[in-house]
């Protein structure tokens, strides 16, 4: 089955005092169970903003060069992401669509494409 990336940037959600977030991270992991119980969760993760950049890396000369910051500037960046491994976009779209009710923020879905050439 293809596997589907859902995510969405930090900048996309709107201020929230703890208890908001606190319901908003029930509420969401009630849905990662469900994705669990229905066997399409591959992985997630979230709650990424600023504070949790550890480091940059980028090429020099064939070596990495690392750097603790200031890091690449940007507008957006990850704030949060699940893969599902569904049989179709209908079905990534049913779990986005859970997702973005239960968070109230917006998600954005993704298809890897079949770079390993897999019999799914």
């Amino acid at each position: 089955m293809p596997e589907y990336l859902i995510a969405f940037n930090d900048e996309w959600v709107p201020e929230h005092t703890t208890e908001e977030l606190q319901h908003k991270s029930e509420t969401s992991m009630a849905v990662i169970e469900e994705m669990k119980s229905a066997g399409v969760f591959v992985y997630g993760n979230g709650a990424l903003d600023a504070s949790t950049a550890l480091f940059s890396v980028e090429a020099s000369n064939g070596k990495p060069i690392f750097t603790d910051g200031p890091y690449v500037e940007t507008k957006e960046h990850l704030g949060g992401f699940c893969v599902i491994d569904v049989p179709d976009e209908e079905a990534a779209r049913y779990w986005a669509g859970r997702l973005a009710v239960v968070l109230d923020w917006p998600q954005e879905v993704h298809r890897f494409p079949d770079l390993f050439g897999s019999d799914d």
